[in-house]
């Protein structure tokens, strides 16, 4: 089973709301989790992995954060057939 990215974000930045679309868009729902930094327990997580900037994506092993950032790893596991 491949493994499940986790996006830490915020409803309001707009850098989040693009990486958000980027998981609608391309019917990644089943794929990510999202993890809203309203939380307490959603920002120990964040800030247990390093996290700085908004959005972030855990995928296991790295956190990529920035827009950008995220973008091309979700990038890179489609282009690999959802593999990772």
């Amino acid at each position: 089973m491949s493994p499940t990215f986790e996006l830490f974000h915020l409803i309001s930045d707009p850098p989040s709301a693009q990486a958000r679309l980027y998981v609608v868009d391309n019917a990644l729902e089943d794929r990510v989790r999202f993890r809203n930094l309203t939380y307490p327990e959603v920002q120990a997580d964040f800030h247990a992995r390093g996290g700085h900037t908004t959005p972030a994506l855990w995928d296991g092993h790295t956190l990529h954060q920035g827009a950008q950032a995220v973008v091309a790893r979700l990038q890179a596991a489609v282009n690999l057939g959802r593999d990772g």
